[in-house]
């Protein structure tokens, strides 16, 4: 991680939401985030510290309710065995900031070259065209 901060920093240049789930891991609710329905061609860069993490040609739609993407940018992000809420997960952190972006899914028969699902908060990204 090269980007740290004290939570009172990231207080000041997220908003509550952004805070709870990039900072605190939470997950914002389904279909409600501005990028789930999005197919413009572009970058979604961390809302946190702006890095590169998906491109608009790794998404696809798969109706769960947050964007979806079959691969990341490079290096982009961190993955981590996550235990809570009584399942087994594999979380999806900005490798740049370690922002909590998503959890990561396989074989659910989608059909991708990667057999993966990264399902992502749209709050926890900022689009550019």
């Amino acid at each position: 991680m090269s980007v740290k901060k004290t939570a009172q920093e990231w207080k000041a240049i997220l908003s509550p939401l952004q805070f709870k789930v990039l900072r605190e891991k939470g997950t914002e609710r389904a279909f409600v985030g501005k990028y789930t329905d999005n197919y413009k061609k572009g970058v979604y860069n961390c809302a946190g510290c702006n890095s590169p993490l998906y491109t608009s040609e790794s998404k696809f739609k798969t109706h769960c309710g947050w964007p979806s993407f079959f691969q990341a940018v490079p290096n982009a992000i961190t993955l981590h065995e996550d235990n809570s809420l009584g399942m087994q997960r594999t979380e999806i952190v900005c490798t740049n900031c370690g922002g909590h972006l998503g959890h990561l899914f396989k074989n659910e028969g989608h059909s991708v070259p990667t057999g993966e699902r990264h399902c992502i908060n749209s709050i926890s990204l900022n689009f550019e065209e």
